[in-house]
């Protein structure tokens, strides 16, 4: 059974505009909401993923800014980690401050710290999933046979939120629910999705005599079906047990997401972002914005620019539709190893 459940989301109209139109206003004409200067996190455990570098290290600094007592940085790097808790530790000394590995491309990763995190946590009020991937290049994560950016920026990424979601109900604070906020882009706007009449679906995005690599696409379509997947989520879960929705930090100066790239294209992307990209106080307000200051409107919701925004057009769509429940079916079978379902079926008792 699920928790019938609404979203402003899906309640608004789809964003016609032109591609160029939809960043010239995000970029241009959007102004950062920032976190009341007495909002106060004293007492709440908070975990961020991906908290090392850019947008993530920069939420984690604002969330220590605003009283947070306990913060644990989920990293795939405990060195770099640990290198950016001993920096925090000094600024912030009445936060306790963890650093847990977290490989987004190991599904047993991803268990470990989930069971850790129910084991060991007394309360858990806010997660935060950043850890996200952009590659250059087509390669398969050899644990799971999946291509690498599906594998970490939606297959990795459900996983977890469903694994924290029952730590989420029964450890947060009295009278305030739990948050999981999922980032997630803008750029799934953009996305073709040229394999989502493919049956099985999400083994086309593995083989590229189907779906010959286009780099840009992958990203964009990553995140796309990670705005299907929440419509689907969120009715499991009551907003007054845990609040759940996704918010895309914009095109944002100082992140690493582009790290990898060189030569022309990584000094295009670098000018891009030198001249209309936000700054990395600003990407991070929108996660504070969304997992810390909005209330249960916002639950089932993706957020662009500050606000309560529509998904991509293609989940309006009757095609969309139909793919979506193919989706929600695959990652669900995909989890079996896991027991997702049993664990979603279970929220809504």
């Amino acid at each position: 059974m699920t928790v019938i459940q609404t979203s402003k989301s899906l309640e608004l109209k789809p964003v016609r505009d032109s591609v160029p139109m939809i960043f010239f206003k995000s970029q241009f004409l959007s102004w950062p909401k920032w976190a009341p200067k007495d909002t106060d996190l004293s007492g709440q455990t908070a975990i961020l993923t991906g908290g090392t570098t850019g947008i993530g290290h920069e939420c984690a600094r604002q969330l220590l800014s605003l009283k947070l007592s306990h913060l644990i940085l989920g990293v795939r790097s405990p060195e770099r980690g640990e290198a950016v808790a001993v920096a925090f530790r000094k600024s912030y000394p009445d936060a306790t401050i963890e650093v847990w590995s977290l490989e987004m491309e190991s599904y047993d990763s991803v268990q470990a710290f989930a069971r850790r995190v129910d084991e060991t946590l007394k309360r858990l009020d806010i997660a935060i999933l950043n850890a996200g991937l952009v590659a250059r290049e087509f390669r398969k994560v050899p644990s799971t046979g999946h291509e690498s950016t599906i594998q970490v920026n939606y297959l990795s990424t459900m996983l977890l939120a469903v694994l924290l979601l029952p730590t989420l109900k029964s450890k947060h604070a009295p009278g305030r629910p739990g948050r999981l906020t999922i980032v997630n882009s803008g750029t799934s706007l953009y996305a073709k999705f040229p394999n989502h009449k493919e049956r099985p679906l999400l083994k086309s995005f593995d083989d590229t005599s189907i779906l010959p690599w286009d780099m840009e696409e992958r990203y964009w379509s990553s995140k796309l079906i990670g705005q299907l997947f929440l419509i689907k989520l969120f009715p499991y879960v009551d907003p007054d047990d845990v609040i759940v929705n996704m918010v895309d930090p914009g095109l944002v100066r100082g992140t690493g997401l582009h790290r990898d790239f060189d030569g022309l294209l990584g000094r295009i992307l670098t000018f891009v972002k030198a001249l209309s990209g936000r700054s990395l106080a600003a990407g991070a307000s929108t996660y504070i914005d969304a997992a810390v200051l909005r209330g249960k409107e916002s639950h089932g919701c993706s957020f662009q620019d500050w606000k309560i925004f529509p998904f991509a057009a293609f989940a309006y769509t009757p095609e969309g539709r139909e793919t979506t429940e193919v989706l929600w079916e695959e990652t669900l079978d995909e989890f079996k190893f896991a027991n997702a379902r049993e664990i979603l079926e279970s929220l809504a008792k």
